[in-house]
């Protein structure tokens, strides 16, 4: 695969990551575990609470552990 430019793309490994989802039907909003400041966030769109699930995504490492 070509990306801009003309160089290519290194393909990412994918993981199961935990992330928090929004529960409002209309809101699309989630956030990696490893990135929320709380341990129990509310949706950064639209302040709807948030359920934990898992979800396949391209492996990011979070060098930052503080929270809240």
């Amino acid at each position: 695969m070509l990306a801009y430019r003309g160089k290519p793309v290194e393909d990412l490994p994918h993981e199961e990551t935990v992330i928090w989802s929004c529960t409002h039907k209309d809101c699309k909003g989630w956030i990696r575990d490893n990135f929320s400041f709380a341990d129990v966030p509310v949706c950064p769109i639209c302040q709807s609470p948030m359920v934990r699930s898992v979800k396949l995504l391209p492996q990011i490492i979070n060098t930052n552990k503080k929270r809240n």
